[in-house]
């Protein structure tokens, strides 16, 4: 567990608590503060007692290996070697937690994707992405929060915005931020050719309320509308969707999922939150990066990772290398080890994880 230094965290964990404990602490007026510091306290005694569960299950699968030494017993060695597989997934998933130490990382995940030029054939591929995603996070017990959908005219969808909802969302879905390509023999082609479709992934933490980001009220324009589509399926069938446009940046976030006018608007607000504060830290990227003299290729089409069904089966990360042949695996929500990949590799080259 070289990635869980659990000393070091103990320490910090220590620190802060001594923090709390001085009465300046609450009586001053830096609330972002002291919602920063009560939070990580949060999150440090979360992996603290993770890491302890995982040390109290080694020790006891030890002593029943003692055990079955002095008196064989077949029964008790297969529950030691299952739950030693058991165990190393904990081990695995900690190391991976560990991993996540970005400001943002431990917030829920917003996910907007957009299908590329291509019409019908980019609008199915968009909802089959939509698709894997959910079906991600069904199998990983996150709760998924449609919040606009407009579908496509013949098939799959024009856009969708849903938010995943749990501890470390954002944290773990970053990776998958960028464009995705598919290649395939086209179910809408009748002469049965191969198509390339794109489609693009946007992914942002949802930002909470300690965060401040100012938005003058003049500089939004805020529609209602009736929601259309599909149906229930989607949507409710209200008059109470909103949309906002940030009109300074033409950023427009929208949101349909409430019953409330009320609800909607604080959703799309905190989207909006989300994109703006995405908005700056990129433009400071981009300063930081010009002074390095880097510069990389942005363009529609430089894609994160391939998805092949034709002419043979392959989903492929450009960015790590890391391959899968089981295509439908994945299109079904198996994209840990992608996850896993993209994390351990650039954890490696920040020196911490985003």
């Amino acid at each position: 567990m070289s990635l869980f230094d659990i000393d070091n965290i103990q320490k910090k964990l220590k620190e802060l608590e001594e923090e709390t404990s001085k009465q300046e602490f609450w009586e001053n007026d830096d609330n972002e503060h002291r919602t920063e510091v009560l939070s990580e306290i949060k999150k440090i005694k979360g992996k603290c007692t993770a890491f302890q569960k995982v040390k109290s299950e080694i020790n006891n699968l030890l002593e029943l290996t003692e055990l079955v030494k002095l008196e064989e017993d077949e029964e008790v060695a297969r529950d030691i070697i299952k739950n030693t597989k058991s165990l190393e997934k904990e081990v695995e998933k900690l190391e991976l937690q560990s991993l996540l130490s970005g400001k943002y990382d431990s917030n829920n995940a917003i996910i907007t994707i957009h299908p590329g030029a291509g019409g019908t054939e980019s609008q199915d591929w968009a909802e089959m992405l939509y698709r894997m995603y959910t079906r991600w996070a069904t199998k990983n017990s996150y709760e998924v929060k449609e919040l606009d959908y407009l579908e496509g005219e013949e098939a799959g969808l024009k856009s969708v915005t849903f938010e995943v909802v749990r501890e470390n969302a954002y944290g773990y879905l970053k990776s998958e931020m960028g464009v995705h390509r598919l290649v395939r023999i086209s179910p809408f082609d009748s002469g049965g050719r191969r198509h390339t479709s794109f489609a693009s992934v946007e992914v942002l933490p949802e930002i909470t309320d300690d965060v401040e980001i100012n938005i003058n009220p003049d500089d939004l324009r805020i529609d209602t509308y009736r929601a259309s589509g599909a149906g229930g399926q989607h949507i409710n069938k209200t008059s109470s969707a909103v949309r906002i446009t940030h009109i300074p940046t033409n950023i427009v976030v929208a949101c349909q999922s409430e019953r409330s006018q009320i609800q909607n608007r604080e959703t799309a607000m905190r989207m909006l939150k989300s994109r703006l504060l995405n908005l700056k830290e990129q433009e400071q990227k981009e300063k930081i990066e010009d002074l390095k003299g880097e510069q990389k290729d942005i363009a529609w089409g430089s894609q994160i990772r391939s998805y092949v069904f034709c002419p043979y089966t392959m989903v492929k990360d450009h960015r790590t290398n890391h391959e899968v042949g089981n295509v439908q695996a994945v299109m079904d929500g198996d994209i840990d080890e992608f996850i896993d990949s993209y994390l351990k590799k650039f954890s490696k080259l920040n020196g911490k994880g985003e």
